[in-house]
């Protein structure tokens, strides 16, 4: 899932309190949760929205077959009230449940996670998304124009409440990627109302249309101040659900958060500014949290771009990076120096991989590649409006030009000019982070495949594709991870990326919320959480 957090100046939406309350101070009576959500959503389309403060809210609007548990254990029942697998691991059968009802009371049935299925995997769709299914028979080529005939696809309603999923082989983690919102069901007839299954940027999405599943409705979305949900009645565990509303806030300056929470205005921060990440765990050490969080923050470079296209070039930047300094000096929140693209974790997945600081064998590699003496090229830095990403970005363009004395200028553009311009290859170099998007290293390395929506650096290794492919019919973990060490050695040779960090979750977390627990996505279930006094 896409990370970003973007940071303009915005005004304060005005709260209808007294002259001694806050929202927050009031909010166990209202059971209200206020959020601050990063950014505002580039939209609430499961199947085309790529970010993480679209997945906040599109967890309170729609649920999938399986819900994530608030504690990061394996996932629980949602929408399907149990499932079978086969003995071979390759067949699914979901029981859909009797209780399950859309938001205006239609029920929700089998055939409504076909067609959603369908919707993400047809073509002309464009989602970012349709390798999450490519696991399942026929998925790749459905969605590759290979075959046309949806119904060769390994998904099919046995019945209104029996859905069956086909895997082409084995996958441990595939009933956690189930719980992420792209596998959610759609509205067919909400879709269609507003345009057909491939229409992007419908009304659909807007308030007074959306038609959900979730254990909240969409009430209100005033651009750039607040989105409002309201808890629906028509959720299958209604009367465990403890909030009453949520209102997620686009705040996109971390100073301007940090003071709307102080003051009262919010419980959950999503970002904390460096520079109090200390004073705040002295001042503060009951509300602010450092949590280990699934992610990797990283600079994308163009390969179809010269002189980005050499790998010895690429090498070299990376050679020139103090990753120690940065997570030490500029980032500040706890992070680990990256070393491979996937986060390790000692006790499973650790690659076998390293990412070096030394200047002297940079500047060597440049001299191979061509470029001695002010020869490289100046070129540009692209990043989204963030606090955050300047200063990292500044403290990258001060080390490139000390030890490579490279000329690098940095763009700032807003989060959808930024989408934009790296949908279409119009940049050199890019910040980028990505979380897992559920809990194994294929939501990684299954990305950077040639041609996948989320790969955005022209990229493509031959070698590179087939490991992760054999990974995909192992018959062992260590078979399987030992492929997929090879395929990150290689990502870590040719560096179409250069990770930088491994990322923590640095948040403000005020005392009256509960049920909101860490846990490595960072995934918070709404029905499981409450305001008390």
């Amino acid at each position: 899932m896409r990370l970003r957090i973007l940071f303009l100046l915005l005004p304060f939406v005005l709260f209808s309190c007294g002259p001694s309350e806050t929202p927050v101070s009031r909010a166990h009576i209202d059971s209200i949760l206020y959020m601050g959500n990063g950014t505002e959503p580039q939209g609430l389309d499961p199947h085309v929205v790529t970010g993480v403060p679209e997945s906040h809210i599109l967890m309170a609007l729609l649920e999938g077959l399986v819900i994530r548990h608030p504690e990061g254990l394996d996932p629980l029942p949602g929408v399907a009230e149990s499932w079978d697998i086969s003995s071979d691991g390759k067949t699914y059968t979901f029981n859909i449940r009797n209780t399950a009802l859309w938001s205006n009371g239609d029920p929700v049935t089998a055939h409504d996670f076909v067609y959603a299925w369908k919707r993400m995997l047809i073509p002309s769709l464009g989602s970012k998304y349709p390798d999450m299914l490519y696991d399942v028979v026929n998925a790749e080529e459905f969605n590759k124009g290979t075959i046309k005939d949806f119904n060769l696809v390994g998904v099919k309603a046995v019945n209104d409440k029996t859905l069956e999923v086909k895997l082409k082989n084995p996958a441990t983690y595939f009933i956690g990627l189930l719980a992420h919102y792209t596998t959610r069901p759609v509205h067919k007839e909400t879709i269609e109302k507003f345009g057909s299954i491939d229409t992007i940027g419908s009304q659909w999405t807007r308030p007074g249309n959306f038609i959900g599943n979730g254990p909240f409705t969409l009430n209100e979305w005033k651009l750039n101040k607040v989105l409002t949900v309201k808890k629906s009645s028509n959720y299958w565990d209604a009367e465990n659900v403890k909030l009453n509303e949520i209102h997620f806030f686009p705040i996109d300056n971390d100073s301007r958060e940090d003071l709307m929470f102080r003051s009262g205005q919010l419980h959950v921060t999503s970002t904390i500014p460096p520079e109090k990440v200390e004073v705040y765990r002295e001042q503060y050490p009951d509300t602010i949290h450092i949590d280990p969080y699934y992610g990797t923050y990283y600079y994308r470079f163009n390969t179809k771009r010269e002189p980005f296209d050499r790998k010895l070039v690429r090498q070299a930047l990376s050679l020139a990076l103090d990753r120690r300094q940065i997570v030490d000096k500029v980032s500040k929140g706890g992070q680990s120096p990256a070393f491979s693209f996937t986060p390790p974790d000692p006790n499973g997945y650790y690659p076998p991989t390293s990412l070096d600081f030394n200047p002297e064998k940079a500047k060597e590699l440049l001299k191979q590649a061509g470029y001695e003496d002010g020869s490289f090229p100046d070129f540009e830095l692209l990043y989204n409006t963030s606090e955050g990403h300047q200063k990292l970005a500044q403290a990258v363009q001060q080390m490139w030009r000390t030890n490579l004395g490279l000329n690098m200028t940095l763009a700032n553009t807003d989060w959808k000019v930024y989408l934009s311009r790296q949908s279409v290859g119009d940049f050199s170099i890019s910040r980028a982070g990505w979380i897992g998007d559920y809990h194994d290293p294929k939501t990684f390395l299954d990305m950077m495949v040639t041609g996948r929506g989320n790969n955005q650096t022209g990229w493509s290794n031959l070698q590179y594709d087939n490991l992760l492919a054999e990974a995909a019919q192992s018959t062992s973990q260590k078979q399987r991870f030992d492929l997929l060490y090879k395929a990150e050695e290689i990502l870590m040779d040719e560096l179409p990326i250069v990770p930088i960090y491994t990322y923590t979750r640095i948040y403000m977390l005020h005392e009256s919320v509960k049920g909101w627990n860490p846990n490595l996505l960072d995934s918070h279930p709404y029905q499981f959480v409450s305001i008390e006094n």
